[in-house]
């Protein structure tokens, strides 16, 4: 049995990277199994600042304490799910109480399994789990997601229906989350072989799927298939980059006040009358200091949430001196040249900072693009202080309640576009200030 001076000195050697950890008593009986994105760190806090009365009680009957590294957040996640349900340690017992946590849900009986989450375990379908961390759990299905592209929309897909090539698929497909099998994109066959990877993956079985796919790509190459060995290349480097999107993910964390992303999306497609409930965000601000080292930048939210890959950036290239408005057209000009050109993806709504005159500098650049109707994003202005809502074709400005998660939403994507603005705006302000370094003089 480990003294606490012991275990404390024994647990400054784990490792800073995700994995799982044991705290065992003096007969080496796991007492509790948890997980962490740095295992160190996550141990250490026990130690101190441990609030919760069970927690206390185990800490009083530690003895030693373990750990187990993985290759991601998600890895571990999946290996602490098992091991609770094979060991079942005592402080795990949430667990046991399995109706009120999430599980993975892959359909039954269908052409394109959709996969999501659910509480009921009733469903006619693969159920994997059930999960404690929910938090946790949802981050790991958006890695899962970019990893394996399965769909989770709630439509009817029929591998036989020829009008399917007809179809446009949704967001998911242009952003890479989605293989896109409602508009005919991706086969039958590769698509549950996509899902059935899934499966293995998360089962435990990481290494021998990367063996059998790595076997496929180069049985597929030999024959001289090579948009199939293509396929396998790119699975096996998705499942390898795990780490990396566990790590580096495209979605940020939430902040710190509730939103719900699902009301507040209903929300604006009411309050201004959208054909359909947006996806696509996209939010725009200006930084800048008497007309230096100018910024603008571009954040993308996706279903309410940062999507980190259609973040943007740009350095004022044509303004001089200080125009706000001016930077607002050269920025949001640059945008739309790269969506006319295929290389991005068209919002439903694109938000300002500011009010009239920042939504009618923007408007115009719009208006100069001669946009479809129904593929025109939605203009909208948010304005701080009062949190008042300018929208292309209305007079007057929308005040909503503090507490609409439609004003929430909005307010989220428009501090999200200014607090990326003023760090680019930073660095460079930073970078010019920085002394150069002299030259040496040769003699």
């Amino acid at each position: 049995m480990l003294k606490l001076d012991d275990l404390k000195e024994k647990v400054s050697e784990f490792p800073t990277e995700p994995g799982i950890y044991l705290w065992k008593d003096s007969k080496d009986r796991v007492l509790y199994i948890g997980k962490a994105k740095n295992i160190r760190s996550r141990v250490r806090s026990y130690f101190t600042g441990v609030t919760d009365s069970a927690k206390k009680e185990m800490m009083r009957k530690v003895a030693d304490v373990e750990y187990m590294e993985t290759e991601s957040e998600v890895d571990a996640l999946l290996l602490e799910n098992r091991l609770i349900k094979d060991i079942q340690p005592k402080y795990n017992v949430a667990l046991k109480d399995s109706k009120s946590f999430l599980c993975i849900a892959i359909e039954k009986s269908v052409d394109y399994p959709r996969v999501f989450l659910t509480r009921d375990l009733t469903l006619k379908a693969t159920l994997v789990g059930p999960f404690m961390d929910a938090r946790g759990l949802r981050r790991s299905m958006k890695i899962l997601q970019k990893v394996f592209r399965f769909r989770t929309c709630t439509q009817e897909i029929d591998a036989e229906d020829r009008k399917r090539r007809f179809h446009r698929p949704c967001l998911l497909y242009s952003l890479k989350f989605c293989t896109g099998p409602c508009g005919h994109k991706i086969s039958k066959k590769n698509y549950r072989e996509n899902v059935r990877n899934m499966k293995r993956f998360l089962n435990g079985k990481k290494s021998r799927l990367l063996r059998d796919l790595d076997k496929k790509m180069q049985a597929a190459s030999d024959e001289r298939r090579y948009e199939t060995a293509a396929f396998y290349r790119d699975q096996i480097h998705a499942i390898k980059s795990l780490a990396k999107y566990s790590k580096y993910g495209d979605f940020a964390e939430q902040e710190s006040f509730y939103i719900d992303p699902t009301g507040g999306l209903r929300e604006l497609k009411k309050i201004f009358k959208m054909i359909k409930e947006p996806r696509m965000i996209d939010g725009l601000d200006i930084a800048t200091i008497h007309g230096s080292e100018s910024v603008g930048s571009i954040v993308t939210f996706v279903d309410a949430q940062p999507f980190k890959s259609g973040y943007r950036r740009y350095r004022i290239r044509e303004v001089k001196g200080v125009d706000d408005y001016a930077m607002m057209r050269e920025v949001v000009t640059r945008r739309f040249n790269r969506i006319l050109a295929g290389e991005e993806s068209m919002p439903d709504i694109l938000l300002v900072d500011g009010g009239k005159g920042q939504l009618g500098a923007v408007k115009g650049v719009l208006d100069s693009i001669e946009l479809p109707k129904k593929e025109r994003p939605l203009l909208l202005g948010l304005a701080k202080r009062e949190e008042l809502i300018y929208a292309e074709g209305r007079g007057e400005p929308v005040k909503l309640p503090k507490r609409s998660d439609a004003l929430r939403v909005l307010m989220y994507v428009r501090d999200e576009a200014h607090r990326f603005a003023q760090h680019y705006h930073h660095l460079l302000r930073k970078k010019k200030q920085r002394p150069k370094k002299s030259k040496k003089k040769h003699d």
